[in-house]
């Protein structure tokens, strides 16, 4: 049975398969249809990604679609740990401009799940990390945007060492404050 905790954003998932074993190895359904909609959640999946990074320290986002592209995604780590982060930039929303994080693993099999109006990114925890992800809207290049990863007022516990490698197109977009309102619907 998969296990599904919301967060302290209630709208962010983490999701922990349940791994069943025996003297071959291990097995986990990584998602389920019927799962998501047991829980309230009717998801459309489109594309899959998959992302490599050979420092420990890569950062990747803050990154977001809009409207009329935008995309809720499910990952998981492949080989090695990062600290997923997802922020709120729904404008409006009670919870606007708040983060939360999870630590997946490869080991440990847990996923996060990000909704349609969260920036996400997140940051390598050990070196030649592999992760993959669904999303349920098509890269739009037109409609992506992006939140400076270490924005002071959002001030996200990124590990000590983040930021080791980090593109130049995340490291040149803009603070949360100077985001003008998004439409994710």
């Amino acid at each position: 049975m998969t296990t599904i905790t919301p967060l302290a954003l209630p709208d962010v998932l983490l999701i922990t398969p349940k791994r069943h074993g025996d003297a071959r190895g291990w097995f986990m359904e990584t998602w389920s249809r019927r799962a998501f909609q047991d829980a309230g959640l009717d998801i459309d999946f489109v594309q899959d990604n998959h992302a490599f990074s050979g420092e420990a320290g890569t950062v990747r986002g803050l990154h977001f679609q809009t409207a009329p592209h935008p995309q809720a995604k499910l990952l998981r780590v492949l080989r090695g740990a990062i600290l997923d982060v997802a922020v709120d930039i729904r404008a409006g929303s009670a919870t606007y401009g708040q983060w939360v994080s999870a630590t997946l693993t490869a080991a440990g099999g847990e996923q996060l799940f990000v909704p349609r109006g969260f920036a996400h990114g997140y940051c390598t925890l050990e070196a030649d990390t592999e992760l993959a992800y669904k999303v349920d809207g098509l890269y739009a290049p037109e409609n992506e945007g992006a939140v400076l990863w270490n924005d002071p007022d959002l001030a996200i516990d990124w590990p000590a060492f983040a930021g080791s490698v980090v593109s130049d197109k995340d490291k040149a977009a803009r603070p949360l404050k100077d985001l003008a309102p998004v439409s994710f619907g």
